[in-house]
């Protein structure tokens, strides 16, 4: 029988039998799957929307009485409009793929007394598998064996330094969440070797949890979807009591079932607002078109609005605030050393070639100050003490021109009860380690003895001359304070969430100007806290430090709680819940890990905090720009109303069809949102608070506003319609030259409207050399001639050729019905210039 040997212990590990029996009791090694969307479901839920059933039964109308063509017309559209709002919902959810990728594929076991190569998800408790350098780890396991290993836990934690892992912990180790004697699934080894026995596979390790709080949040509505939903339903139910209540005054006058049945959907189509999915996909997809110009790629087209109402910006400290590099910051040696000295002997202690984050600070410190590294590693390395969780501490033993010295370096407090100092310098070092560590540096000690006679087995059996402070810091991002600025300017409030301790969070927070940097509220004092505690805390306090994945979560949770639109950045697996939860997600491009980035609603293509801020500043303009197209749709909506309720109340025929309706909105309203997204940013934009999360779309002047220039629109277009029916007019020429003034008054509406107090023309002198919107302006007149005058055309829009005469008189009037709101503004200008 062969056993493992090589550690301090032989194995034999489980036996084929065991395996069996533990596979059958716990599963695989594998994550949990979410249940995927079908196709249909997807589907069924976009039509279910209330626009979109009205139009179906618009269609299911002309199919039974008889009008296949124009039915053909109408089920077209809805699959045209339904195909867009399809893709906005079709997104496939990754996120559990990418915790499965993060996984080794492979784990050395031992098994029957045998080394043997698995796949990891053959893995199972009470495994014992081997971890060396460079390999991932494929569950979560109680280390029994330990040599030297070191492990890369910022997947989880969110935090780049090097976990020395131990077989006993401390008592203040014991009450940590990650654990020294516990390795992680999905973590890395980057040093030393260890055997492990597995303790919990899939769905039960730390990773498998964080799958379970990502698949247990729903997808959160944005404001914007929740305000539209709900003027859509509500205009849904007003459209059914309409639609009844025109089919019975129209058959009660006229006679005709067919008449009326039209006229009511006609009437019921013009009270919802079924323009919107196309308005709001064009608007929204062009403005993710722009951020990703700008290194920020939407996921979800929504959140370009929300971008700009959140009010609390949850960062997390670590690569997104930071660099995510050390960087030696200070030094302090002792009076008998200089700075190359400190440097040359913390160099010789380091590994030579360096992996841990402060050695690869420190060697490149080194070289910026001129010491040669290449020459500096040519003597001979006689021995090596690794560095150990237990001792916090390490050095190496060289030979160089026949000479033997120890280096060591490692923690302020071990290094220096290694060294010969009286009580007095003892304490002036610990107050300049203190000094340094309120900075926010790891202090770190740096340690010689010259002429080594014997090596002894431990590195404390020394006696050592003490040499130098090293204080290491991860800096700041460039950039990073100006960004902040803004945002405070902008009343968003930034929190800061770590992994980190509180002190070098509150430097960190300091130097960058957030608020309130004082207060810090770790994750050990979160769980000791009720949820109304905890809500009254967080309003006060803008760093928590040593937080995990469930603080995360419970501290957006807190905040939402409060009305508070929240946005998360994040980078690592530990933010993926609350990347998900928070109203936007925003994930690290080039170090992010999968897990966020499909966790997220927008991943910052270039890392920069700043393109968040340039993501808010978007955002604001385009929420700006969509409250101006909204009230110019629902301008629109009164004529069309209007015109569809007065015609049988007069005994009138109808001056709108259902198809007409349709055509307005393929030809208007894409075209017109266009033209309301490209207008440019209002001044002090960034100056202003973040909107309440429940301020209408239509307030009550944006209402008033709309009223006064839709009852002139529907003067202009159903006086014509009437005047011309008396007049001994044809109803299809009267129909087509009053469709004619609403569809033009559309175009001149749109720049009528796209500024409070700025008039028509400059707008048109803002976009002279705007080719787009040249194209748009060509476009929509260019579909008023085919209507016209493409005979086609003419038979599906059924309308009729009109004169010149009667073109250009059908234009001036529809001018004649926008354009006197430049009156109104004329006066608001004078006003504010006195």
């Amino acid at each position: 029988m062969t056993f493992f040997k090589g550690f301090k212990e032989d194995y034999f590990g489980l036996t084929d039998l065991e395996v069996k029996k533990y596979q059958e009791t716990y599963g695989k090694n594998e994550l949990l799957q979410k249940k995927k969307k079908t196709f249909l479901s997807r589907v069924l839920k976009i039509f279910s929307e209330p626009m979109f059933v009205l139009l179906f039964i618009t269609a299911f109308v002309y199919f039974f009485l008889g009008e296949p063509r124009d039915g053909s017309i109408m089920v077209i559209s809805v699959v045209f409009i339904c195909t867009i709002e399809f893709f906005q919902e079709w997104r496939t959810d990754k996120t559990l793929q990418a915790l499965k990728d993060l996984s080794s594929p492979q784990s050395t076991v031992i098994r029957n007394g045998k080394i043997m190569t698995i796949d990891s998800e053959e893995l199972t408790v009470d495994d014992l598998f081997m971890l060396k350098e460079g390999e991932k780890i494929a569950a979560d396991g109680i280390i029994i064996e330990n040599y030297g290993l070191g492990v890369n836990e910022s997947t989880l934690t969110g935090e780049s330094d090097v976990v020395w892992k131990k077989i006993d912990l401390d008592k203040d180790e014991s009450s940590e969440h990650w654990k020294k004697n516990i390795c992680y699934t999905g973590t890395s080894v980057t040093q030393g070797r260890a055997v492990v026995k597995v303790i919990n596979i899939g769905s039960e390790t730390e990773y498998g949890k964080i799958g379970k709080d990502i698949f247990s949040v729903d997808s959160i509505l944005t404001p914007l979807e929740k305000q539209t939903r709900e003027l859509v339903t509500y205009s849904a139910i007003a459209a059914f009591f309409m639609l009844l209540l025109i089919v019975f005054v129209n058959f009660y006058h006229m006679g005709s079932i067919t008449d009326s049945i039209l006229s009511g959907v006609t009437v019921a189509m013009a009270i919802i607002p079924e323009e919107f999915p196309v308005i709001l996909t064009v608007f929204l997809a062009m403005g993710a078109w722009r951020l990703a110009n700008k290194n920020s790629l939407i996921r979800r087209i929504p959140a370009v609005e929300t971008l700009g109402s959140i009010s609390v910006l949850c960062v997390d400290k670590t690569g997104t605030l930071t660099k995510n590099q050390m960087e030696v910051k200070e030094t302090h040696f002792d009076s008998k050393f200089n700075e190359t000295e400190l440097m040359t002997f913390a160099c010789l202690s380091s590994e030579t070639e360096a992996y841990d984050p402060m050695e690869k600070a420190i060697l490149t410190y080194s070289k910026s100050i001129g010491i040669n590294i290449d020459e500096l590693f040519n003597g001979c390395l006689l021995h090596e003490y690794p560095f150990s969780s237990e001792t916090q501490m390490m050095g190496n033993v060289w030979d160089k021109e026949d000479k033997k010295f120890i280096v060591s370096k490692g923690s302020f407090e071990n290094i220096i009860n290694l060294c010969e100092l009286n009580e007095s310098e003892k304490v002036n070092l610990e107050k300049k380690s203190i000094v340094m560590a309120k900075k926010g540096y790891r202090v770190i000690a740096v340690a010689r003895k010259m002429d080594v006679t014997n090596i002894n087995q431990q590195l404390y059996e020394y006696k050592l001359e003490f040499v130098g402070l090293i204080g290491l810091m991860d800096p700041p991002r460039e950039g990073v304070s100006k960004a902040m600025k803004i945002c405070n300017d902008a009343g968003i409030r930034v929190v800061m969430l770590t992994g980190d301790n509180g002190t070098t969070a509150k430097s960190i927070a300091k130097t960058i100007g957030i608020k309130n940097s004082e207060n810090v509220l770790t994750g050990h004092e979160i769980d000791s806290m009720s949820d109304n505690e905890l809500l009254k805390k967080i309003k006060i306090t803008n760093i928590f430090s040593r937080v995990i994945p469930k603080h995360k979560l419970k501290i957006i949770k807190a905040f939402k709680e409060l009305g508070e639109i929240v946005a998360m950045t994040g980078d690592g697996v530990n933010d993926a819940p609350a990347l998900k939860y928070a109203d936007i997600g925003i994930s690290m491009g080039k170090r992010g890990t999968e897990v966020a980035k499909e966790a997220s609603d927008m991943i910052l293509l270039d890392d920069n905090f700043e393109t968040i801020v340039e993501t808010i500043h978007d955002g604001r303009r385009i929420y700006d720009n969509i409250k101006k197209a909204i009230g110019y749709v629902f301008v629109i909506h009164i004529p069309v109303f209007l015109t569809a309720l007065f015609a049988p109340l007069l005994k009138l025929p109808l001056l709108l069809l259902p198809i007409n309706v349709v055509l307005m909105e393929f030809i208007i309203d894409p075209t017109c949102s266009i033209v309301f997204e490209r207008q440019p940013v209002e001044k002090g934009i960034m100056l202003r608070k973040p909107r309440m999360p429940n301020e209408p779309l239509l307030d009550y002047n944006l209402i008033f506003k709309a009223v006064i220039q839709g009852i002139s629109i529907f003067t202009a277009t159903f006086g014509s319609y009437a005047y011309l029916l008396h007049q001994g007019c044809k109803t299809d020429l009267a129909r087509t030259f009053a469709f004619i003034i609403l569809i033009a008054a559309n175009f001149f509406l749109v720049y009528v409207n796209q500024s409070e107090i700025e008039s028509v023309f400059s707008a048109f002198k803002k976009f002279k050399n705007d080719m787009v919107l040249w194209l748009v302006n060509i476009g929509i007149f260019g579909g008023i001639l085919i209507i016209l005058y493409i005979p086609s055309a003419t038979v599906i829009a059924k309308t009729v050729p009109l004169t010149e005469k009667q073109l250009l008189a059908a234009l001036l009037l529809s001018g004649a019905s926008t354009l006197w709101w430049e009156v109104i503004k004329l006066l608001k200008r004078i006003k504010m210039k006195k």
